[in-house]
């Protein structure tokens, strides 16, 4: 037990990722994973509004150079815009629990 407990923490640590700075590539992946679930959640006929400010936050931030501020709004975008499809799906067949038989 008390090997396992310093080894444990070892392993946690190796792989734990390690902080750096965001560059405009990890920036450029995230939008782009972003746009096309936004796309996706628009084409469902259910996308938020606040996917699409939070898209143009994330654009305005890497025009601004910065790119840490970038990436997370790009990732924020991301789930929310994931989020807004599994709003559309569940709700997709929810409505009929709701329905006065």
């Amino acid at each position: 037990m008390k090997r396992s407990l310093p080894l444990a923490m070892l392993l946690a640590l190796s792989l734990a990722p390690t902080a750096r700075a965001a560059n405009e590539t990890d920036y450029k992946a995230a939008y782009a994973a972003a746009e096309a679930a936004s796309k996706e959640a628009a084409g469902m006929r259910n996308q938020w509004t606040v996917t699409v400010s939070t898209l143009a936050a994330a654009k305005k931030a890497a025009d601004g150079g910065d790119f840490d501020r970038a990436l997370a709004a790009a990732k924020e975008a991301e789930a929310l815009a994931k989020a807004s499809i599994f709003q559309a799906t569940s709700e997709k067949e929810a409505w009929k629990a709701m329905e006065i038989r």
